[in-house]
């Protein structure tokens, strides 16, 4: 079979931009969000550029500019979404959820915290990784939901444990909570993915039974 000539190679390069180009700006939007995470992710969100998005994608900068009139936009989008992202996996997580005196009702809310975590992993390193202060914000606003959530579930629970001066324990023991989820979102994306050491449904019930104990016996 002879070679390409390069006139035809021009010529499939060529189709193969307009094609790009042709694409829409409603189905790129989502691409170069994509794209946006992962330079985030690596990188900060100082890296998240027109000219580095438009690299990565291997398009020419009008086909960006086309679906965000520039950076600024390109970055509101992106925490906006991610913020959807998180408030919805947190309701999910604690919807209709009563914490009763049972252990599994707190495995299972880490069980499915850390399951969310596995299946959108760059979205929760972006969460948990970045100093930016975009990001910082987005984190604040969803531990707040968080912890107002879990201290309306808790409180009803600590009196009907009979746990002494629940009402003055009751912000720690919210903290501790909270806080023990963050650590568990923290291990099981820090840890090698070609010899990984917990799993979702491992780690969960480990973080579970030990909040559980530690709530039960304050």
């Amino acid at each position: 079979m002879s070679a390409m000539s390069p006139t035809v190679e021009a010529g499939t390069a060529a189709t193969s931009k307009r094609r790009a180009a042709h694409l829409g700006p409603e189905r790129r939007r989502p691409q170069i969000l994509d794209v946006a995470l992962e330079i985030a992710v690596e990188s900060g969100i100082s890296a998240v550029t027109v000219v580095a998005i438009a690299q990565r994608m291997k398009v020419t900068r009008p086909v960006v500019y086309a679906a965000f009139p520039g950076r600024t936009q390109i970055l509101e989008a992106l925490i906006a979404r991610e913020e959807r992202y998180f408030g919805e996996a947190i309701a999910q997580i604690l919807r209709n959820r009563q914490v009763d005196a049972t252990e599994g009702v707190f495995i299972d809310g880490f069980v499915a915290l850390l399951t969310a975590v596995q299946a959108r992993p760059q979205a929760w390193l972006l969460l948990y990784g970045s100093p930016d202060v975009e990001v910082m914000d987005l984190f604040g606003r969803g531990r707040s939901v968080v912890s107002a959530r879990c201290a309306k579930l808790l409180k009803p629970t600590l009196r009907s444990w009979g746990t002494l001066d629940a009402e003055a324990k009751l912000p720690a023991l919210v903290e501790l909570w909270v806080s023990s989820g963050e650590g568990a979102v923290r291990t099981l994306l820090a840890q090698d993915d070609a010899a990984p050491t917990w799993t979702p449904d491992s780690l969960g019930s480990f973080i579970g039974e030990a909040v559980y104990r530690a709530l039960r016996t304050a």
